[in-house]
């Protein structure tokens, strides 16, 4: 089919392939080596580089780590410091929670419930409150494990790195019964 311009009365355009099929997937399979070769051939940001890098000079005093991991984030650090008793709440401290990633440091102060009837972890924000009900002793999942290192820290802080899956008979040594139900409860705020 010709097309014509109707108010100039140009040329007709003719319609062709510019290049044949074989040159086309041709061309195409070449441009995705090139992509892929230069993609590869990229340096990686520095903190992928250095597995070895750290910030541990830069830590505060007291500080104990409870997971040091390589996520699809970067290399990931939590640990606590700056442990304090709650003076009206007996069994209840306040500690400072130290998350390092590669190319920043977030402090948070959590509270960690020590009773053998109402471990817990409160943590959040001034907008979302998290109080995490806890069974030392009990099921440990990549969706508690966290919360249960922190529990170990700084209720029993000799036990504080270790596995907590593994300390299932210190737990029931120590009063904990380890049959308790792991609950969570999301409590929102006004924020400030």
């Amino acid at each position: 089919m010709l097309n014509r311009f109707r108010s100039s009365g140009a040329c007709p355009l003719r319609r062709r392939p510019v290049l044949p099929m074989a040159s086309l997937a041709a061309l195409t399979l070449a441009a995705v080596s090139v992509t892929a070769a230069s993609f590869l051939a990229l340096p990686r940001p520095a903190a992928a580089q250095d597995e070895s890098r750290s910030n541990a000079e830069n830590r505060p005093k007291g500080f104990k780590v409870l997971l040091d991991r390589v996520t699809h984030r970067g290399r990931e650090v939590v640990g606590i410091y700056g442990q304090v008793s709650e003076p009206s709440q007996p069994g209840m401290w306040r500690v400072q929670v130290w998350e390092e990633l590669d190319d920043r440091v977030t402090v948070a102060t959590d509270k960690i419930g020590c009773s053998p009837t109402s471990p817990l972890r409160i943590t959040g924000s001034a907008r979302r409150l998290v109080i995490r009900e806890l069974n030392p002793g009990g099921v440990i999942t990549p969706a508690n494990r966290l919360d249960h290192l922190m529990w170990w820290a700084v209720c029993v802080p000799e036990q504080a790195g270790k596995d907590p899956a593994s300390l299932g008979p210190l737990a029931r040594q120590l009063g904990y019964s380890g049959r308790l139900p792991e609950r969570e409860q999301v409590v929102l705020g006004a924020g400030r």
